[in-house]
């Protein structure tokens, strides 16, 4: 699962790109600094993981991850080819998921493309570009099935009426992802690789006097995020990337410090997580204790696919403990004992913290 972290230029995308994957990528005081997009793996932190490693005294623990794309920044314009627009576009495609990162920070020595920031212009600005970008799809799309739909065919008739509805909210301004689809129109939706139908979060940049105070212009972003119901997680970029050179426990107590619990990037992983839909489930043998990802909803088959294909396909059962029980009772043999431990078979949910161990056969 990738999300692609979007902005304008000089909003601290790379910056905070780098926070979050220790990647290394340049960081320059102009725009477009970054051509080439940057991928980095990030693990998701999840404390359930350690104290399973402790309890079963695993001797390698792994932990699961997702993946970020640093891209370059959109300007005014990208969506008929202004600054780096074709590329930026493809890139923002081939994502699952949007991290849109808004300047919330004043700062001499760092340029902006506009003459001031104005985090409710900038928005506007990335939305509308992609929006745009959607709309010249949909429309392209409409003038060839509308075409095709006199020759009678009933799915094409039925797409084109669903391509007008599309061309109607887009050019409302309305993303895509606001229109409630029915049964019949969830396939047509994802063919099209609509920008604005990819899930989306705001990451609000402020600035290292700003972290615990709602400065003006952080207060705008909330409001934008509140209005359009998306989630906003605020983080400073630099201090982030001042922190993610520490050591652990040199980390720890300057969180502390700064009366934090958990350090931004922390928070923007597990909303990022949370975003796509993912859970994670535990297996564990011998020689390893895992933490694996798959979305809501999937049965235990097909989790078992995430470990091996012939688990999948030779799958019999599954023996399931969840992480609280197994947490609260303290070891394998005892969850068993006490009955905790389960059997489940194809058409169990896998939940949350579920610690599975498969039985199949090749």
């Amino acid at each position: 699962m990738e999300l692609g972290v979007v902005g304008l230029p000089n909003v601290g995308k790379t910056t905070l790109f780098n926070a979050l994957t220790m990647a290394g990528a340049e960081v320059a005081n102009y725009p477009f600094c970054t051509i080439d997009r940057n991928i980095g793996v990030v693990e998701v932190p999840d404390e359930r993981l350690w104290k399973l490693s402790d309890l079963l005294s695993s001797s390698k623990t792994t932990p699961t991850a997702i993946e970020f794309v640093d891209i370059a920044g959109l300007v005014k314009g990208a969506s008929r080819g202004e600054g780096l627009g074709n590329e930026f576009l493809g890139y923002v495609r081939d994502v699952d998921a949007i991290v849109h990162v808004v300047r919330c920070f004043e700062d001499e020595n760092v340029s902006h493309v506009s003459a001031y920031v104005d985090p409710v212009v900038d928005i506007d600005v990335v939305n509308a570009e992609l929006i745009a970008a959607d709309l010249k799809t949909v429309e392209k799309r409409l003038e060839k099935n509308s075409r095709a739909a006199r020759t009678g065919d009933k799915s094409i008739v039925s797409e084109v009426v669903f391509l007008e509805k599309l061309v109607e909210l887009l050019k409302a301004g309305t993303p895509a992802r606001e229109l409630e689809l029915l049964e019949t129109e969830v396939k047509m939706m994802g063919e099209y690789q609509l920008l604005t139908h990819k899930k989306m979060m705001y990451a609000a940049n402020v600035g290292e006097d700003d972290i615990g105070n709602d400065s003006p212009h952080l207060k705008a972003a909330k409001e934008v995020a509140q209005e359009q119901k998306t989630e906003l997680i605020v983080i400073c970029a630099k201090l982030e990337a001042e922190l993610a050179e520490l050591e652990p426990e040199e980390r720890e107590s300057f969180l502390t410090e700064m009366g934090l619990e958990r350090s931004g990037v922390e928070q923007l992983i597990t909303a990022s997580y949370s975003l796509l839909n993912l859970i994670t489930f535990f297996t564990a043998n011998e020689n390893e204790l895992r933490a694996r990802t798959i979305p809501k909803g999937v049965f235990a088959p097909q989790a078992a696919g995430k470990v091996h294909s012939d688990m999948e396909s030779g799958f019999i059962r599954a023996e399931v403990i969840h992480y609280e029980d197994l947490a609260s009772i303290g070891s394998i043999k005892e969850a068993r004992d006490q009955g905790l431990m389960h059997l489940e078979g194809k058409e169990y949910v896998v939940k949350d913290g579920d610690m599975m161990y498969f039985r199949f056969q090749v």
